[in-house]
């Protein structure tokens, strides 16, 4: 359990976004100021690949995979993916492979180096708080992922989209250098059908295991049912909990009961949405809450409640040092500075089938036309489901997927309606876009909190940047 014996619990948690978002120079930068800096670790091996195929610029990468513990792990990967000056701009990302759930020796190296490189680079050189970001729903890679960030020390764990009421044991299980395994949802699965994932570390430490920290659990949730599950029914608690509200970005829990949606097309959140906190207070685990946390009064108000502290993103998502690209934040900053920036809850665009806030910004995934004339292709696979093929053995489908693979697959024509291509998209956020076969560069899915609308306050006047800092001494100007 998590207790300022460890460590002072901070006040301040900044939010793990999307892909690459939440990268090691934000993490870093808010770490060093004090608080919780959290890297996303989602997709982090295509991330870390497409990053040594676009020339590692400033040599980072390679330099934490040199500090990697395994001898010739970085050279391998450094031998299939780096190329000096980078790619040709019209030349395609090389593909990793997507059997994430039996991975072959080349890409569980990968996933494990990637996540221990983002965590790496994000505490190099201080002794500040560092956590990492997963999604429950992304299971396949979760296992080598967590064990990645957590050779390379990391403080917080926290994860969200989905109950990880296995994740406390297997990070118990993981400091000891044990064998672990992580039962996978599977469409369909009949009560005798084990589908599970492995991970040994014995495989990637060539038997020189030893123990590793284990980093303090926070599960992410938005119900105070889940938080009393999560503390009191399961074999390891968790140690603390995000609560996130309706207005926070990136994913979203969806609305409890039947789907209702506005005349806007948005899910409807009503009183059986809105947590009681009187409850997971009494839980006495230490909580944040998220979502609309982003000003002074809402923290104190939030600190009034009984809650540590807050969690926030979006502001962190538009600043100097996150990993969204530098046009994604201009168009975005120009947009709140008009007073234009819209965030659309899309109960269908995510293939996970939680709703998930889009900004409304031309020229990307939001626009109808942009939309319709991408070329459905699902060639990274984070988030695909699982599903039970008629021969008993698991099967991978998405219904981003192009229509009739997914059909061939077994899926329903209706699950294929709105479905955006989110791996593709968020890759192309943070400046790492696909070409496509037919030459196409893939196009941006921008996704934020509600408080995207404001996010041009923190800029001073007359410029056109903020730092991470700039967000901290505003949301926090007495610390």
């Amino acid at each position: 359990m998590l207790s300022t014996t460890d460590h002072e619990l901070p006040v301040l948690i900044q939010g793990g976004m999307g892909i690459g978002v939440s990268d090691w120079r934000l993490a870093k930068a808010v770490s060093q100021a004090g608080h919780l800096g959290v890297v996303s670790g989602i997709c982090l091996d295509t991330v870390m690949a497409r990053r040594l195929e676009s020339g590692d610029p400033g040599g980072h990468t390679r330099r934490a995979l040199a500090a990697f513990p395994v001898p010739g792990v970085a050279d391998r990967i450094l031998a299939r993916y780096f190329i000096e000056g980078g790619k040709e701009a019209d030349q395609r990302f090389k593909l990793t492979s997507t059997k994430r759930d039996k991975p072959s020796r080349n890409l569980e190296d990968l996933i494990v180096a990637a996540n221990f490189v983002e965590v790496y680079l994000a505490r190099e050189g201080h002794a500040g708080l560092v956590g990492i970001n997963y999604l429950e729903k992304l299971q396949a890679p979760t296992l080598s992922s967590i064990y990645g960030a957590m050779l390379a020390g990391v403080d917080y764990m926290l994860m969200g989209a989905g109950i990880p009421r296995a994740i406390p044991a297997i990070l118990d299980k993981l400091a000891k250098g044990d064998a672990v395994e992580l039962k996978l949802d599977v469409k369909g699965a009949e009560r005798d059908d084990n589908f599970v994932a492995h991970f040994d570390p014995a495989g990637v430490m060539e038997d020189a295991v030893s123990t590793v920290k284990r980093p303090a659990f926070l599960a992410i949730i938005s119900s105070h049912v889940l938080a009393v599950m999560l503390a009191r029914k399961i074999e390891v608690p968790v140690d603390g909990f995000i609560v996130e509200y309706p207005t926070a970005g990136g994913h979203n829990a969806p609305p409890r009961g039947k789907l209702q949606v506005d005349a806007a097309g948005e899910p409807i959140y009503g009183e059986r949405d809105v947590p009681d906190l009187e409850v997971i207070k009494g839980v006495g685990l230490p909580f944040w809450l998220a979502g609309g946390y982003s000003h002074p009064d809402r923290i104190r108000e939030a600190l009034d409640t009984g809650a540590t502290g807050v969690q926030v993103g979006t502001p962190f998502a538009y600043c100097e040092e996150s990993g969204f690209a530098p046009e994604v934040k201009r168009q975005v900053l120009e947009l709140s500075r008009e007073s234009k920036a819209k965030v659309f809850t899309d109960p269908v665009a995510s293939p996970s089938g939680f709703p998930f806030k889009v900004v409304v910004v031309d020229d990307t995934l939001s626009d109808a036309d942009v939309y319709a004339r991408r070329l459905r292709s699902c060639d990274l696979g984070y988030l695909r489901t699982a599903y039970r093929r008629e021969d008993g053995r698991m099967g991978w489908r998405c219904p981003s997927e192009p229509v009739e693979d997914f059909l061939r697959k077994g899926g329903a024509i209706e699950d294929t309606v709105g479905r955006k291509c989110l791996c593709t998209a968020l890759m192309a956020n943070i400046g790492l876009p696909q070409v496509q076969k037919n030459g196409e560069i893939e196009p941006t899915l921008v996704t934020s909190g509600d408080e995207v609308a404001n996010v041009a306050r923190f800029l001073a006047p007359g410029a056109e940047s903020y730092t991470a800092l700039d967000v901290i001494r505003q949301l926090l100007p007495e610390a």
